[in-house]
Parts: C-alpha cells; sequence; structure tokens
C-alpha cells in the first residue's frame, strides 16, 4: 500500500505517568509524530516547548493522588494543530507576571505568547482539567511529495 497522507493518523493521544519523566518522552513522541506528519520544523519546535511547558505544569502542579495519569493529545486537522494537556487536578491555570529573579512561572506566559490560541476548561464529569493551545500547521513541502 502506498505512503499518503490520508494513511497517517490526524489524531493521536498518549497516557503518561505524572511524572518529571513523562515531560521529555511527550515532547520525543510529539517529534515523532510531528515527522510522520510532515510539519515545518518552526512548528514542531514551537509545539514541542509548548507541550513541555502544559506537561510540565500537570505533573507539578495538580494536586491529586498517586497512580493518575497525564493525558497528551495532539489532533492536526485543517492546517491547525491542536494539542491538550488534561490532568486530575481541579485548579485552572491562570499566567501570572514572574519577576526577573524567578526561576519558574513563565510557562503559561509563554503559551499565550506563542500560541495563535490556547485556553483552559474543567473536564467533562467533573474531575481534572484540560488545557490547550493551536499552532497554524502549514504541511512541509518535501521533494518526496511528487512522486
Amino acid at each position: 500500500m502506498p505512503d499518503s497522507p490520508s494513511a497517517v493518523p490526524k489524531d493521536i493521544e498518549w497516557r503518561l505517568p505524572r511524572h518529571a519523566r513523562s515531560v521529555s518522552r511527550a515532547r520525543t513522541l510529539l517529534r515523532e509524530q510531528a515527522t510522520s506528519w510532515k510539519l515545518p520544523d518552526e512548528v514542531t519546535e514551537t509545539a514541542v516547548l509548548l507541550l513541555s511547558e502544559l506537561m510540565t505544569n500537570a505533573y507539578r502542579h495538580a494536586r491529586v493522588p498517586a497512580g493518575r495519569e497525564i493525558r497528551a493529545r495532539c489532533v492536526l486537522k485543517a492546517d491547525i494543530l491542536h494539542i491538550s494537556v488534561t490532568d486530575a487536578g481541579d485548579t485552572l491555570p491562570t499566567p501570572r507576571d514572574a519577576s526577573p529573579d524567578d526561576e519558574s512561572g513563565r510557562g503559561l506566559t509563554l503559551v499565550a505568547s506563542l500560541a495563535d490560541a490556547w485556553g483552559a476548561e474543567p473536564r467533562p464529569g467533573g474531575i481534572g482539567k484540560t488545557v490547550w493551545f493551536e499552532l497554524p500547521a502549514p504541511p512541509r513541502f518535501r521533494s518526496d511529495d511528487w512522486s
């Protein structure tokens, strides 16, 4: 069967343990998926950075019982890349003004600055939240696309 863009899934989700190592795992998984979707490098790098921020917030700040997972979902449709991170914490995040001396606290400000859109909402059913962002994702031109 020929390898065609329509044969590649455009919606993928990863369930990862609520642990610091899951941040780097999510970055790796997103890079691999972006390659298969032939996303431009600049879109991939921005998406990886912003996913890393959301994953870090989910594992650090969600006050939930041990054993809860973090879900990262990537959907590519109509040249828009939508990435969301879901955790079991109920507190919706808000950007804050970090001082120059702060070592953290800039993640959501970065998301708001680099994403075309972003948001956070409670999960249906009342357990947890989903934080998401969107980036424009036109397909990358490759010479082998002509064959």
